[in-house]
C-alpha cells in the first residue's frame, strides 16, 4: 500500500480526455466506486442471510481502484462516492481515501462515502483527515428490534456510535432509509424527528428490485408518495431547491427545522438527469444501477496499454448508457429486475 501512500503511480490519469457525455447529452461527472461487495449486516431487502460473496482475488487491489479513479478524473468526474457492500470492512480501505483525498483541487472536488456506520466510529477521524466532508450512512430504524430484524444483526448501538463519531469528527451526515412496507413504515417518523435533532438531514429510498433476497419484493414495496402524504399530515413540507449531485428531491421540514429527500425510482422517475456511473469492485462498469450494460475495465486496467484501453472502454459506457431504467414491482412472484445484489453494484 506504499505505492498508494507516498505518491500516483502511473500514469493513467495522467492526460486530459474529452469530457464524459452520454448519447442523450447527459454529462457525467459522479463516479459511485464500489471497493468490496462484502458486507457485516445482512439487510433483508439488500441480500439473504447466506451471501456468496466474490473471491478476493476477482476484487480490484486498491491501487487498481485508484488508477481507475484517476482516470475517470482525467475525463471530467468530479465527485467520487465510494461505496460496497461496506467499504469500511475491507483492510486498508482509508489508505485509498488518503490517496484520493490527494485530488481534491486537482480535477476531483468531492470524495464520499457510503456506509452502514457499524465501522465508522473507527475510521471517522482518518476519513476526515483525509478529505472526506459528507458520509451517507444507511439507517433504515433506530428501533433496536426493527433493526436487529432488518438487517439480521444486532448492531444498533454501534451504527449510533459510528454516527456520533462522524459528526465529532466534523463530517456531515446524511442518512439514507429504505422505506419498507409493514416493516419500518411507521417508525419513519421517529427516524426523520431523531435525524433532524441530531442535525442530519435524511432521504427516503423506495425498494429497488436487485438480486434475490428470499423475500416477495412486493410485500416490501413501499411507495414514496403515500410515505410522503402521510408525513404532509403530520409535518409542514415545502419544497426545496437543494441538490447534491444525486437524484434525491428534497423538501423543509418545519416543526423539525430539517431536510427530507425522497429518491423514486418507481413512482417518479428520475432518469432524465442522471450524471452517474457505477464500477464494481472487478471493475465492471455500470452506466446504468437498473440495467445490465457493462464494460469490463479490469481487463482494460490490465492490459499492456491500459491508458488507452481505458478511453476505449469509457467511450463505449458512454455509447451503451440507457435513457432510463425499467423496474417493476406491480408482479408478485417476479423475479428481480436483475439477478446482481445492490451490493455487488455499489450503492
Amino acid at each position: 500500500m506504499s505505492d498508494i501512500r507516498q505518491r500516483d503511480r502511473i500514469d493513467i490519469g495522467a492526460a486530459q480526455g474529452a469530457p464524459l457525455v452520454d448519447s442523450f447529452l447527459r454529462r457525467i461527472s459522479y463516479l459511485r466506486l464500489s471497493v468490496t461487495d462484502r458486507c457485516d449486516l445482512r439487510c433483508t431487502y439488500c441480500m439473504p442471510e447466506r451471501m456468496t460473496f466474490l473471491p478476493k482475488r476477482e476484487v480490484l487491489s486498491l491501487e487498481e481502484l485508484y488508477d481507475l479513479a484517476c482516470g475517470f478524473i482525467a475525463r471530467g468526474v468530479t465527485k467520487i462516492r465510494v461505496t460496497g457492500g461496506e467499504p469500511l470492512v475491507r483492510r486498508d480501505i482509508v489508505d485509498l481515501f488518503a490517496a484520493l483525498g490527494r485530488k481534491i483541487g486537482d480535477g476531483l472536488e468531492e470524495l464520499t462515502l457510503t456506509t452502514n456506520a457499524t465501522q465508522l466510529a473507527e475510521h471517522a477521524d482518518a476519513l476526515a483527515k483525509a478529505g472526506v466532508r459528507r458520509v451517507n450512512v444507511s439507517l433504515d430504524t433506530i428501533d433496536r428490534e426493527t433493526f436487529a430484524q432488518l438487517s439480521r444483526r444486532d448492531a444498533l448501538p454501534q451504527v449510533l456510535e459510528g454516527i456520533a463519531a462522524a459528526k465529532a469528527a466534523g463530517l456531515k451526515v446524511k442518512l439514507n432509509a429504505v422505506a419498507l412496507k409493514d416493516t419500518n413504515e411507521d417508525e419513519l417518523p421517529a427516524l426523520i424527528a431523531w435525524a433532524h435533532g441530531q442535525g442530519h438531514d435524511v432521504t427516503l429510498i423506495e425498494v429497488m428490485p436487485l438480486g434475490d433476497v428470499e423475500e416477495e419484493r412486493l410485500d416490501q414495496y413501499l411507495p414514496l408518495d403515500q410515505v410522503r402524504s402521510a408525513l404532509s399530515q403530520r409535518w409542514t413540507l415545502t419544497e426545496s431547491a437543494h441538490r447534491t449531485g444525486g437524484p434525491a428531491r428534497y423538501v423543509d421540514v418545519a416543526e423539525t427545522g430539517g431536510r427530507l429527500g425522497f429518491i423514486t425510482p418507481h413512482t417518479d422517475n428520475f432518469c432524465e438527469g442522471c450524471n452517474r456511473i457505477r464500477v464494481t469492485a472487478t471493475g465492471q462498469l455500470y452506466p446504468c444501477l437498473g440495467g445490465g450494460e457493462r464494460v469490463d475495465l479490469r481487463a482494460a486496467l490490465r492490459s499492456e496499454a491500459p491508458q488507452e484501453e481505458l478511453a476505449r472502454a469509457f467511450d463505449q459506457a458512454m455509447l451503451i448508457k440507457p435513457e432510463q431504467h425499467h423496474f417493476r414491482m406491480d408482479r408478485r412472484g417476479a423475479d428481480p429486475a436483475l439477478a446482481r445484489h445492490m451490493s455487488m453494484t455499489g450503492g
